[in-house]
């Protein structure tokens, strides 16, 4: 299946969907689905698109929560971080490397 097949399935199921939504639907569908064909069937692209707005919602709240607590780390004193402070840095970059998976044809090392 061409990119252009795939985009203009995906906007028949979801009609009111931006351009650069399927666009970016497209670039997740190619990276997480290896074979495109098994995509021939309505239901199955629909349940695989569902799937993807699903975990990109997920990354997408984690990456919300994340902002917020390192631009409240980012305010503090460097000299006076704690042990939990570290693990908002760490969390931070798995965070950073679930979306990167997403959108990567690869998958990142997981931290």
């Amino acid at each position: 299946m061409e990119c252009q097949e795939l985009a203009a399935r995906i906007k028949k199921l979801q009609p009111q969907a931006e351009c650069s939504d399927v666009a970016r639907m497209c670039l997740l569908v190619q990276n997480i689905v290896k074979n495109l064909d098994e995509l021939q069937d309505e239901q199955r692209l629909d349940a695989t698109c569902r799937d993807i707005g699903l975990r990109l919602q997920h990354a997408s709240d984690q990456h919300a929560a994340m902002t917020e607590e390192l631009e409240a780390l980012s305010e503090s004193d460097p000299k006076q971080f704690k042990p939990d402070d570290i693990w908002i840095l760490i969390r931070a970059i798995k965070v950073q490397n679930q979306i990167l998976q997403l959108y990567a044809s690869y998958h990142a090392i997981d931290v």
